[in-house]
């Protein structure tokens, strides 16, 4: 096990710099309307002999040996790059860890960032996990209001998955709440399921958040969605 993690973190590094991992685009679509209304980021890395390596194989190792930050770097430079020849009207989302914070650049990051490909700040997203908020940082907290300042809206991946305490959603104000794709399988059959995105939707109404669902790959899925509104 500790051969194959050293393995790919040998592999990573090279894949970082000769620039081999990939943004996928994952639309984002406004159910009322029918219309894409962004994209998501989705980090892949293509690999001649084994294809395209998951992320949840290279994450976890980026994560522990600080290369998530040259990753995180990269997949931002790339899809502002991408998404500034997109309609002005579509938005690109990218995902952060919560290592990402820690080195205390994040915000340059994104201005420079935004500043080489000429994306307007509105039409980036940022998506973070509870766990970055369970830190309880005021660090943390003054990055996402200064992002925030600057136009990028800020939104909460797997929400219901982690730690899921309600007062994350009072500690900052979000622009966007994301069901986990957990919840959203088998939708239309599981009542528990169900009742669980019933609530999340008429939190978000209630606090004024665009709420997506992660994962719906059925007509029967975007119905039943589409019905709660």
């Amino acid at each position: 096990k500790a051969q194959s993690r050293r393995k790919i973190e040998v592999e990573l590094r090279d894949a970082i710099q000769n620039d081999v991992l990939r943004p996928y685009y994952q639309p984002l679509i406004d159910l009322q309307s029918g219309r894409i209304t962004g994209f998501e980021a989705l980090v892949r890395w293509p690999d001649p002999e084994r294809g395209m390596i998951s992320p949840a194989e290279f994450i976890p190792v980026a994560e522990e040996t600080g290369l998530i930050n040259a990753v995180g770097s990269l997949m931002l430079r790339r899809a502002c790059t991408d998404a500034a020849q997109w309609p002005d009207d579509v938005r690109v989302a990218v995902n952060l860890s919560p290592l990402q914070f820690r080195v205390g650049n994040l915000l340059s990051l994104v201005v420079e960032t935004l500043k080489q490909s000429g994306l307007p700040a509105k039409r980036l997203e940022l998506e973070i996990t509870e766990t970055l908020l369970l830190e309880k940082s005021s660090e943390v907290l003054a990055t996402l209001h200064a992002l925030r300042a600057l136009g990028v809206r800020i939104s909460m991946d797997d929400f219901g998955t982690g730690y899921s305490s309600l007062s994350y959603l009072r500690s900052f104000p979000f622009d966007k709440i994301k069901i986990d794709q957990s919840f959203v399988r088998d939708l239309a059959a599981n009542r528990d399921a169900q009742a669980i995105v019933r609530s999340i939707i008429s939190l978000g109404k209630g606090l004024g958040v665009t709420i997506t669902a992660e994962g719906v790959e059925t007509e029967a899925e975007v119905n039943w969605l589409r019905n709660e509104g």
